[in-house]
């Protein structure tokens, strides 16, 4: 299994305003899904965002073993302080596959949920799966992380 990236880039984004961006620390985080069933945020890629003000920021990651590690390592590099500049409102991991989480990955997650200041955590969406619209199946979970990101960002 490839190992994630030691840190993640940061990207200027002078120009953009969104309430929140939503970081995918791993390529097929569900960044694009998320962005569409809760509206507000805006997609920074798999880089920090940079600009003259803090910017709030909601990493994104699948509950995998490799997209946990990945969600680890951007909260390591966060709260070293290698990244300024970010107000980490916290984590999102979306289900990899339909069931239970194995053991082991439930723990990891339990563990990096330690190192963020929130944790959220969205089901397994089989129509997600098959392309149907993310605002047409949205799973109980999305609620409350709506209602978080518009506390935690009133300019939303």
């Amino acid at each position: 299994m490839p190992r994630p990236e030691h840190g993640l880039p940061a990207r200027s984004r002078p120009d953009e305003e969104h309430a929140w961006w939503w970081m995918g620390v791993h390529g097929g985080a569900g960044v694009t899904t998320l962005r569409l069933a809760v509206p507000g945020g805006g997609d920074a890629g798999r880089a920090w965002p940079a600009s003259a003000r803090s910017q709030p920021v909601v990493l994104v990651a699948r509950s995998s073993a490799y997209g946990i590690e990945c969600a680890q390592n951007a909260a390591r590099q966060w709260a070293s302080g290698m990244v300024t500049g970010v107000d980490l409102l916290g984590l999102v991991v979306v289900a990899d596959a339909p069931g239970r989480r194995p053991r082991i990955l439930q723990n990891l997650v339990r563990l990096v949920a330690g190192a963020v200041p929130r944790l959220w955590e969205i089901p397994w969406v089989e129509p997600w799966r098959l392309g149907e619209p993310p605002m047409s199946h949205l799973p109980k979970e999305c609620a409350p992380l709506a209602r978080d990101l518009a506390r935690l960002t009133p300019s939303a």
